[in-house]
Parts: C-alpha cells; sequence; structure tokens
C-alpha cells in the first residue's frame, strides 16, 4: 500500500507530487522540467556559428561555468565542453569544414597524364596509369584517368577512318555527288556503304580509341588511313 507524505502542504503518495489537482509521478515532472531548464532538443541538430561560439568562450572566460552558461543560450553542455576543450589546445573555434576525399593525385600527376596522353593518343586508360606508377609510384584506377583528362577537355572517341583529301579527291567527290543527286531511295537501296558498317566475329571489338578534345574530330592527328 502506497504510504501517504505531506508535500506543499497536500496529501501525496510517495514518489507522487501534486500538479493540478492531481497526482503526477514525480520522475516524470522531475524529467520534463530537467528537459525544459535546459532546454534540450532531440530531434535537431543546429552547427553553432562564429558569433554564437564567441559569446560562449566569452562567458566561460568572464567566470561563468560550463552548466551556467548551458542553461542561458540553450545548448547541450558536452557542446560547450567540446568547445572550450577546443580553444584551450589550439585557441580557435571556427568550424572545420570537411573537404571531402583527398584526391590520389597531385596537379603535377594531373599535368603527366595530359601530356603522355596527348604525345600518344591512342594509349588506353591502363597504359596511362601504368606509366603514371612507373613514373611516380602512384597508382591511380581507369576511371581517375578518365576523369582527369576529362577535366582538361580530352575524351576517349573513336578516331575518323579516312584517306587525305587533296584538291583531285574534292573535285571528284563533287563530280560523284552531282551525278547521283537525282537518284530514288529505291536507287539507294541497293548500294551498301561497306566503310560506314563494322563486321565483328568477336565479341570483343577491339576498337581503337584516341584521346581527343571536341571540335577536333577531323583535325590530322585525330584521323587513321
Amino acid at each position: 500500500m502506497a504510504r501517504i507524505v505531506r508535500h506543499n502542504d497536500e496529501s501525496v503518495r510517495e514518489g507522487y507530487i501534486r500538479n493540478g489537482g492531481k497526482e503526477v509521478k514525480l520522475f516524470t515532472s522531475a524529467l520534463k522540467a530537467f528537459q525544459c531548464n535546459n532546454r534540450i532538443v532531440m530531434a535537431q541538430r543546429k552547427h553553432l556559428d562564429d558569433f554564437l561560439r564567441g559569446r560562449i568562450i566569452g562567458r566561460l572566460e568572464c567566470g561563468l561555468t560550463q552548466l551556467e552558461v548551458s542553461e542561458e543560450l540553450g545548448i547541450a553542455q558536452s557542446v560547450i565542453s567540446r568547445l572550450w576543450q577546443r580553444f584551450q589546445d589550439d585557441g580557435n573555434v571556427s568550424r572545420c569544414y570537411s573537404t571531402g576525399r583527398p584526391r590520389v593525385t597531385t596537379p603535377n600527376e594531373d599535368r603527366y597524364l595530359a601530356v603522355t596522353a596527348k604525345r600518344n593518343r591512342r594509349s588506353t586508360a591502363s597504359d596511362l596509369s601504368r606509366q603514371l606508377s612507373s613514373a611516380t609510384g602512384t597508382t591511380v584506377s581507369r576511371q581517375t584517368v578518365y576523369r582527369r583528362l576529362g577535366h582538361i577537355g580530352l575524351y576517349a572517341r573513336r578516331p575518323v577512318r579516312c584517306v587525305p583529301l587533296t584538291a583531285t579527291h574534292c573535285r571528284l567527290r563533287l563530280a560523284w555527288s552531282r551525278e547521283h543527286a537525282l537518284w530514288t531511295p529505291q536507287q539507294w537501296s541497293c548500294v551498301m556503304f561497306s566503310d560506314e558498317s563494322r563486321f565483328s566475329l568477336q565479341s570483343d571489338s577491339r576498337r581503337t580509341f584516341i584521346w581527343r578534345a571536341l571540335g577536333t574530330r577531323y583535325h590530322q592527328e585525330n584521323t587513321i588511313e
């Protein structure tokens, strides 16, 4: 049977308090009071700006305790404790922003990849990765090579297969085009342009790619005969 005790001149059971004419468990009431006094926000995380960090350090240097600053500003005491400890260690209270994962290559290594790719445009990404590893000791993946070269505008593309066009070639091609300008679709359906089709009996097409910039498809260094 619950023991009756005196609380604020009212008869209530032990472990309870009188609140609005009702008996409320003391633990529940104390927990609510603790949360209210300390202004704890459980489901929200908010970063402190530099001005608020300075206010916290200023109050601590004036002699206030961490608990007093926590109650005044509504900030968890653990946050204030970490901020004060950091200020004592290095004298800095500004927020440290993460720079993300560090780059595996240096600017000099990026330039090495670019120069190597331009000197030998038919080098594959695996070839460039091996050359970089042997020259600098840095091992990178094929995807990293693609990204580094893509940043400077070099992309792996198929070279244009053609013969160097002379003035005679251009004149003959123009004449041929004019002769066939009025051909019907039925006549063209009997023609197969073998230079525009590729036939392979193996799953690996073994295509040759080159490194070139956008808009340079027909430059002489990007074509093969």
